[in-house]
């Protein structure tokens, strides 16, 4: 099996991050379905104080990953953006949107943001 995927933490300090085996428990599954999840590239992970861990604004209340999330990833990535840069965007402030792209994904503005992603990509 490969190793778990991350990258640089490019995020503020203030982020909160929650380590594999809480969004395991959080999620119900097994962490190796986690891990998984970062080798499909439908979250990303960073490794910050050498502990691998997932920004907590990517779950909504239910403890599961944001519907839409998956997806914008996928759009971003499959646009050129690297993981560091696609968690740049996420979690930079936005005036046009009220606040950065992660926190309009918990609004039902989400679909914009998936726009936005969808003409920085091409």
């Amino acid at each position: 099996m490969s190793a778990i995927p991350y990258c640089d933490d490019v995020l503020d300090r203030s982020i909160s991050l929650l380590q594999l085996a809480d969004v395991s428990k959080q999620m119900g599954l097994v962490v190796t379905h986690v891990h998984q999840l970062l080798r499909d590239h439908k979250l990303i992970a960073v490794r910050r104080d050498s502990v691998v861990g997932i920004p907590e604004a990517f779950f909504g209340d239910d403890g599961q990953p944001l519907r839409l999330l998956p997806g914008l990833i996928v759009v971003l990535r499959d646009g050129g953006f690297e993981d560091e840069e696609i968690l740049r965007w996420l979690f930079t402030e936005d005036e046009s949107l009220s606040g950065t792209p992660i926190e309009t994904m918990h609004t039902d503005q989400a679909r914009e943001v998936i726009r936005r992603a969808q003409s920085m990509a091409f």
